[in-house]
């Protein structure tokens, strides 16, 4: 039999896809990336994931998993090989309220847990924009991060264990709950971000918090970078690290989100240079109670810092979401993010990460050389300030400048000690940064580990880790 029938055989017809039927999983939800594979093929079970596996083994065929299909760096491109989509594999398989964890199959999509958690007073504390349509399986292969990273971490901090499918069909089961296991190699932290070059998560072990009892959020007005890293700094010592997230918008950012965006509004009348997204969260119910005046304590307390920071000339304005409703209108402003540079072309879009007092000297130097390359160049930029991560995105006025523009960026990257890759993963599209910018005994070690678990090279293979030399 060959391989569209074998597959048949094992999930059923309705769950091979072929020919224009695949369209949908082969490209890119931003159309950059158009591959054929021979199938996608959709298993509703580990067991029938080991199946498929050991059946594109003995066919030769290269094996590309897919998830929920939001990545931006061609992950999940492919050309004749067999796409293993795991949307089918979306049951939560339990949900511990007093351990606090949830075991979900990698099918699950975000908003899922978000909301089975919130039903038992708990959170799952990872959300960024595409948590709609992101699944758990892409992203702890990508180890996405987020707008919480700042309190809770990247998706390998939530993670405390994972299911497996190796390349030779085996299962590999790594579902501990334990927060401390010291029994040897942490085998679990290899797949999580290895972008499915390893093997095929398929479940996992993740953890929840308390449900936060209130937020207090706010939209800050700002002169600079430095004074804006003054006013985190000053609201994590008031409330004791309950900071969730501090995002960076500057003025090119909202004038795009005025172009593109105008039904989002704007927070301030006049834009301002530096815009901050800034909120926290409490979990004491004396923090989140209001007062005989209405008055939240948490609320309270960010309101005290804004003033005394305004007073001093550190801010220069804010606002402060008195009701859920304004709550999601700043945030939507900042999650609207993603289609600000549609139909910008050409594109130089970055993902990069500095040490936090290290980011506006990246601004500063990588538009300063960037102009000077190319006068008539535009920016746009967003970013997690928290963490000192930043998608910064260059338009140049030529097409041919392209890689000097990254390249230039990289060099500002490396020269402040950051990385060329925060949280959108490496696929495709950055591999000419691994390697350029990787350290060499490093890539070594990852090529070693992946011809030690996949030595013919079938999972997902041109991505991540640059042919050697």
């Amino acid at each position: 039999m060959g391989l569209i029938e074998d597959l048949q055989r094992v999930v059923g017809p309705a769950q091979v896809l072929t020919g224009a039927d695949t369209g949908g999983h082969a490209r890119d939800w931003m159309g950059k990336y158009q591959g054929q594979p021979v199938a996608v093929v959709r298993p509703a079970s580990t067991a029938e994931v080991q199946a498929v596996v050991r059946l594109a083994a003995a066919h030769g065929v290269p094996v590309v998993p897919i998830s929920g299909n939001t990545g931006i760096v061609g992950g999940t491109m492919t050309e004749g090989g067999l796409m293993v989509s795991l949307e089918r594999m979306n049951r939560i398989r339990a949900l511990k309220r007093d351990a606090r964890l949830v075991v979900a199959e990698a099918g699950v999509i975000l908003t899922r847990l978000h909301e089975a958690a919130e039903a038992e007073g708990l959170y799952f504390p990872l959300w960024f924009g595409a948590r709609g349509s992101a699944m758990l399986g892409g992203v702890l292969s990508t180890n996405a991060g987020g707008s919480n990273v700042l309190r809770y971490g990247s998706t390998r901090a939530l993670c405390l264990g994972v299911e497996v499918v190796l390349p030779d069909g085996r299962v590999l089961n790594l579902m501990g709950e334990l927060h401390k296991d010291n029994s040897g190699y942490d085998l679990k932290d290899l797949f999580i971000g290895a972008e499915g070059t390893l093997g095929i998560i398929t479940a996992a072990v993740m953890k929840l918090v308390p449900a936060p009892l209130a937020h207090a959020t706010a939209t800050v007005a700002a002169r600079s970078l430095p004074d804006a890293q003054g006013l985190l700094n000053r609201m994590q010592e008031a409330t004791g690290g309950r900071v969730e997230a501090f995002e960076f918008m500057p003025r090119t950012y909202a004038d795009r989100l005025a172009l593109v965006r105008p039904d989002l509004g704007q927070a301030f009348t006049d834009i301002p240079e530096v815009t901050l997204l800034i909120e926290a969260a409490t979990t004491v119910a004396t923090e989140a109670t209001p007062d005989a005046t209405g008055a939240v304590p948490l609320t309270a307390t960010l309101e005290r810092i804004l003033a005394e920071m305004l007073e001093a000339g550190l801010i220069q304005d804010a606002v402060i979401a008195q009701s859920q409703a304004q709550r999601q209108a700043m945030w939507a402003r900042r999650e609207a993010a993603a289609e600000l540079s549609l139909g910008m072309d050409p594109a130089v879009d970055t993902d990069v990460c500095l040490p936090l007092d290290q980011v506006a000297a990246f601004l500063d130097e990588a538009l300063l050389r960037l102009t000077q390359l190319d006068p008539g160049m535009q920016s746009l930029t967003v970013g997690h300030l928290g963490d000192g991560n930043l998608h910064f995105t260059a338009f140049p006025t030529r097409a041919d400048l392209k890689d000097r523009v990254l390249e230039i960026i990289e060099d500002v990257v490396a020269e402040l000690g950051g990385s060329f890759s925060a949280e959108h993963g490496v696929g495709l599209s950055k591999l000419p940064s691994m390697e350029r910018r990787k350290d060499p005994v490093a890539l070594d070690v990852m090529r070693a580990v992946k011809a030690a678990l996949d030595p013919e090279g079938r999972m997902n293979p041109g991505k991540v880790i640059p042919a050697s030399a």
